[in-house]
C-alpha cells in the first residue's frame, strides 16, 4: 500500500485485479478481513472497508459462517465497469487532443496500430 488512495481503497482494487486477472475465481472464498489486514499490516477495520465496498457492490457476498467469496458474474462486471473508466479516463482526452490536432478516427487507429506493432 503505497500510493495517495485510501488503503481501504487499494485493498478493493487489489481484490478486484485478482478477480479480473482470474487469480481469484467466481465462487471461490476471498482473503478474509484478518488476512488483508495482518499481511499488509493494516488495521482490521481499514481492510473491512474495502471489502463491504465491494459487498455493496456486488462483487463479494457473504456465506455466513463462512467467509466471503466472489460473486457469479464479477469478473464481468468488473471488466465492463473498468473498460468504461478507461474509456473516460484515457480514450475522452486522447480523442479530444486528436480532434484539436487535426487527427482523424482513421488517422488515430492508424497509429494506435502502428505503436503496438512497434512494441
Amino acid at each position: 500500500m503505497d500510493d495517495d488512495r485510501p488503503i481501504f481503497v487499494q485493498i478493493a482494487e487489489m481484490i478486484e485485479n485478482a478477480i479480473i486477472d482470474g487469480s481469484l475465481p467466481e465462487e471461490h472464498q476471498a482473503p478474509s478481513t484478518n488476512e488483508l489486514a495482518a499481511f499488509h499490516r493494516i488495521n482490521p477495520a481499514t481492510a473491512a472497508k474495502g471489502i463491504n465496498r465491494l459487498v455493496d457492490d456486488g462483487i463479494l457476498y457473504k456465506r455466513r459462517g463462512i467467509g466471503m467469496f466472489v460473486a457469479a458474474g464479477a469478473r464481468e462486471a468488473l471488466r465492463q465497469r473498468r473498460r468504461l473508466e478507461f474509456a473516460d479516463q484515457y480514450l475522452r482526452p486522447m480523442i479530444a487532443e486528436a480532434r484539436k490536432l487535426g487527427i482523424g478516427t482513421d488517422e488515430l487507429i492508424k497509429m494506435i496500430e502502428t505503436w503496438e506493432d512497434a512494441r
